[in-house]
C-alpha cells in the first residue's frame, strides 16, 4: 500500500497545485466567501476522517446549549436525501446521515440540519430557527462560508505536520491551511501525556501567534446502552460477544472492549447495513450480546437485531478546559451581543 502511494506522488503534486490555487483565490477574495452576522464555528481537519469531529461537536453542544440557541449544520455524508433538511420527529440516519442523526437523538433542543451547500444551510437555519450560533461540522475546507471561529483537529499519532497530500498521504489540503485555525486540538492523546511531550508537539505544529493549542483524549462511558437498558462496561467486557464497527479507525474501540473469546466485524466508515449484512451479523452473534459504536448504533437500532448495545464516547481535554471553554464562550457571547 505504501509503495502504491509513493508511486502516486505525481498526482499528489497536481492535487497540491489545485488546492493551493483554490485557497489562494479565496485568500485574495477572488473567490467569494459569505460571512454571517451570527457566530459561526467551523470544526474540521486537514486529513481524511478519524480525527474526532463528532465528539468535538458534542463537546461544544454541551458547552453552549444551556445558554444559547444552538444549531448544527453538516453535509450529511452518505445520506439518501438531498438539499437542505432540518431534523424532525420523522428523521432517521438515512435522511440525515449517521452523525447528524446522532446529534439529533442526543440533543433534542438543538436545531440539527444538513446541506451540502453550507451557505444555503445557514441562511435556511436563520430563517427557520433564528439560532444564536451555528456549529459547522467537517467544514474546514468549505471556504464558501467564512466562519468566525475555526477549530482544527489533528490526532496525536498522525499529526498533519507528519502527513502528506492525497493520494500519497491523507491530507485534503496543504499543511499551510492550518494557518486559518484559531484553535488547534490534538485529539486521541494518551491520558498520561506528559508536559514535555505536549511541548514537543507544540514545537512540531509551529503555531501562529494568534493560535491556541489544546490536547484531548477519548473518554469512554462506563456503561454500554440499548434503547431499554444499560450494562456496566467491566461486566460486558468479560462476556462473550460480537463487536461491530463501521468507523474510520475502529481499533481503539475494539481494544477497549474485546476479550480473547470475542468476535469482531469491521465495516467501512458510514456503512449502510444491508439485509444481507444484518443476516451475517445475527448469524455471527449466535444470540450473544452485540456491542457497536454510537455512530453505528443509529444505523442499526431499528434493524432486526437482538441484544444490541452501544458504547458512548466523549472528548475530554487533558488540561486547561476552563481556558478552552472561556475562549468559545467569549467568542459566542461577544458576537451575539454585537448582532
Amino acid at each position: 500500500m505504501m509503495l502504491i502511494r509513493k508511486i502516486l506522488f505525481p498526482f499528489a503534486a497536481i492535487y497540491s497545485l489545485v488546492t493551493g490555487l483554490r485557497n489562494y483565490f479565496y485568500d485574495k477574495g477572488i473567490f467569494k466567501s459569505t460571512s454571517f452576522d451570527i457566530p459561526v464555528i467551523a470544526v474540521g481537519n486537514l486529513s481524511v476522517g478519524g480525527t474526532g469531529k463528532s465528539p468535538q461537536i458534542e463537546y461544544l453542544l454541551r458547552l453552549l446549549s444551556h445558554d444559547f440557541k444552538v444549531a448544527t449544520l453538516s453535509r450529511g455524508y452518505k445520506r439518501k436525501s438531498s438539499g437542505f433538511v432540518l431534523a424532525d420527529a420523522n428523521s432517521d440516519a438515512e435522511i440525515l446521515g449517521d452523525e447528524p442523526y446522532q446529534f439529533h437523538r442526543k440533543f433534542p433542543e438543538v436545531s440539527v440540519a444538513v446541506d451540502a451547500d453550507r451557505t444555503n444551510g445557514i441562511k435556511q437555519l436563520i430563517a427557520l430557527k433564528n439560532p444564536d450560533v451555528v456549529l459547522l461540522d467537517d467544514a474546514f475546507q468549505h471556504r464558501k462560508v467564512k466562519a468566525g471561529f475555526y477549530i482544527l483537529l489533528t490526532t496525536f499519532n498522525e499529526l498533519y505536520t507528519d502527513d502528506f497530500l492525497l493520494p500519497t498521504g491523507n491530507l485534503r489540503e496543504s499543511r499551510r491551511g492550518a494557518k486559518r485555525a484559531d484553535t488547534i486540538v490534538v485529539t486521541k492523546c494518551p491520558k498520561n501525556l506528559s508536559p514535555q511531550m505536549q511541548n514537543a508537539v507544540r514545537l512540531k505544529l509551529r503555531l501562529k501567534p494568534h493560535q491556541q493549542l489544546f490536547f484531548s483524549f477519548v473518554d469512554y462511558d462506563g456503561f454500554v446502552f440499548s434503547d431499554k437498558e444499560k450494562f456496566p462496561v467491566d461486566q460486558m467486557r468479560s462476556h462473550q460477544k460480537l463487536l461491530i464497527a463501521g468507523i474510520a479507525k475502529p481499533k481503539p474501540f475494539f481494544a477497549h472492549l474485546e476479550n480473547e473469546n470475542d468476535d469482531v466485524m469491521e465495516f467501512p466508515d458510514h456503512h449502510h447495513f444491508s439485509d444481507a449484512d444484518i443476516a451475517k451479523i445475527n448469524e455471527k452473534a449466535g444470540g450473544r450480546p452485540i456491542v457497536t459504536t454510537e455512530k453505528d448504533y443509529v444505523r442499526l437500532h431499528d434493524k432486526t437485531i437482538k441484544n444490541l448495545y452501544y458504547l458512548p464516547i466523549k472528548s475530554t481535554l487533558l488540561a486547561e478546559a476552563d481556558r478552552f471553554d472561556q475562549t468559545i464562550l467569549n467568542y459566542v457571547g461577544k458576537r451575539t451581543a454585537d448582532c
